[in-house]
């Protein structure tokens, strides 16, 4: 089976070398800047969910009542026992019981038909395109550029992870990494020569200037245990509870999620937080396959949203879910789905107006048997940048003129 992961994509694609170097934080770092310049209260938070692989909109918001879903579908379709609704004649996945919970609360957006202009439905070229914003060729992504636009600061914007997400990639200054696994900084001797490299000098070309900063980023703090560290992550009190814990397990995306919960309750000067999980590349056998991951989604975002809701900074933090394509329509001979077009948005949070935005795609108008893109993905990006992170859209994405009016 086709597969794509974001480590395949990063490394075929070159993306983690594009752009300027990226610095590589540490728990200790993060945690003694959220001690000594912790993010003011009030002051909005963006963490970013990518899926890779190609998530299946039609499945996960399920026109479950027409027709032509189920008559294209055989094997993979959903019946109404086993999807929950939404409105609109359109229902939510059934294993994504804690997004439907935030979908009662009027909590989460749900923008459909979202996709680019002539999608070709290459992981490869669609994945830059979202993570660019540019439908050419790019080198930098839509948040890295906005990194640029801010006075400099490693903690900025954050990526979960060994590489850097293309999204975070700037021209000449970039978002930092945090290996999931922690990252120890040089001690005694290799310390000292680390810092003998990160001191500036006029004669630096561009490449040896921005290895010295990144050098330097990575010293600007003490590498000592601070009881940050050392504290749980926030609970989840308001969720239902499992043996062993709250309902949901342990996975990667829970994984990411539980360490930006803990730092952004820190108080962490980090504005904006990357995450991702892979696997949406569902060529053969995707109902019951979908269908955990979407639950994984779900469970993650919910909980993380619980542990937010048990810190001062619920009101804060704003999630957005995207994917670089949806699926086809008809389904294939393996009971699964090949590349498509558009697909469902999430942006969630407390001060999200909840509902659906954009036109849901018509089954009976398809274009060259995929489904229409009826809202362009940089309509939310712009959103983003000006609500969320108080940037004027031009200074990243250029003279993009729409918007959405996603937020309270």
């Amino acid at each position: 089976m086709d597969t794509i992961t974001r480590r395949q994509f990063l490394k075929a694609t070159g993306a983690g070398a594009i752009g300027a170097a990226a610095t590589s934080l540490t728990f200790e770092d993060i945690a003694n800047a959220a001690i000594t310049r912790p993010l003011p209260l009030g002051t909005p938070i963006l963490v970013v969910v990518t899926l890779y692989g190609g998530n299946d909109g039609l499945n996960t918001v399920v026109p479950v009542t027409d027709s032509i879903y189920q008559s294209m579908r055989p094997g993979i379709a959903y019946n109404q026992s086993e999807v929950l609704p939404l409105g609109e004649e359109l229902y939510l996945n059934g294993s994504m019981t804690g997004m439907h919970e935030l979908w009662g609360k009027k909590q989460v957006a749900i923008v459909r038909g979202v996709g680019y202009p002539n999608s070709d439905r290459s992981h490869f070229s669609s994945m830059a395109i979202w993570q660019s914003a540019i439908l050419g060729a790019a080198k930098t992504g839509w948040l890295g550029r906005w990194v640029e636009t801010q006075p400099e600061d490693p903690m900025l914007a954050i990526g979960l992870g060994s590489v850097l997400p293309p999204l975070l990639a700037g021209e000449k200054r970039s978002g930092s990494v945090l290996p999931l696994g922690g990252l120890k900084v040089p001690i005694g001797s290799l310390a000292s020569d680390c810092m003998k490299l990160s001191i500036a000098s006029r004669s630096d070309n561009l490449l040896q200037s921005m290895a010295a900063r990144s050098m330097r980023n990575l010293f600007t703090v003490s590498s000592d245990i601070t009881p940050v560290l050392k504290a749980p992550a926030p609970a989840a009190p308001d969720l239902p509870t499992a043996v062993g814990g709250n309902a949901g397990g342990d996975n990667n995306l829970t994984q990411q999620l539980d360490i930006v919960a803990k730092l952004v309750a820190a108080g962490a000067p980090t504005r904006v937080w990357s995450v991702s999980l892979g696997g949406f590349d569902t060529h053969a056998d995707e109902k019951g396959a979908q269908s955990i991951l979407l639950g994984v989604v779900s469970q993650s975002i919910s909980k993380f949203m619980s542990q937010m809701r048990a810190t001062n900074r619920a009101k804060d933090v704003v999630v957005l879910v995207y994917s670089e394509f949806g699926r086809r329509v008809k389904g294939n001979a393996s009971e699964g789905t090949d590349h498509g077009t558009s697909g469902p948005v999430f942006v969630i949070g407390e001060k999200v107006k909840g509902g659906f935005y954009g036109e849901q795609p018509s089954l009976r108008q398809l274009k060259n048997d995929d489904l229409a893109v009826t809202s362009d993905f940089r309509d939310i990006y712009a959103t983003l940048l000006e609500k969320i992170l108080g940037t004027q859209a031009d200074r990243v994405l250029g003279n993009w003129q729409g918007r959405l009016p996603l937020f309270n």
